[in-house]
């Protein structure tokens, strides 16, 4: 199995990054690495990345899990569950009102290692919208001066 990870921790609430988060269709405005994801964030319905590392290749998986505040999961891959790609999106709630995100991709089944072969390094890409996600947030988050 091959994984990849970032986490970062964000300034904000998790209401507001959650609102961020699934707001797939805005994504583009501050994530370079996403040209376009069509399609609605609910559990079960598909979504479609047109990520810009892979612009040949968009991809497509399906909504299959979501915590408002909490978590979101993905799930695409080969027929048959030959090879899965899972990606889930954690939200940590901090006591001073912080978030901590985690991103996450884990790759198996029985034809993962061909996915590997064509899968470039996601570590990079995770972490740019992991800091995406942060500066969109931070900026929109009430300050407690109020």
């Amino acid at each position: 199995m091959r994984s990849f990870e970032a986490v970062t921790r964000i300034e904000a609430g998790p209401d507001e990054v959650w609102r961020a988060l699934v707001d797939v269709g805005r994504w583009r405005d501050w994530d370079s690495g996403v040209d376009r994801v069509e399609g609605t964030v609910a559990l079960g319905e598909r979504l479609t990345i047109y990520a810009t590392m892979i612009r040949s290749r968009p991809f497509s998986v399906t909504v299959t899990e979501i915590r408002p505040r909490e978590a979101m999961r993905w799930r695409g891959g080969l027929p048959f569950g030959a090879a899965v790609i899972e990606r889930t999106y954690h939200l940590d709630a901090q006591d001073d009102g912080g978030t901590v995100l985690t991103v996450r991709e884990d790759h198996s089944g029985p034809l993962a290692g061909l996915l590997d072969r064509s899968t470039p390094d996601l570590n990079p890409s995770f972490r740019q919208f992991c800091a995406g996600l942060k500066q969109v947030t931070e900026r929109r988050a009430p300050t407690s001066a109020g």
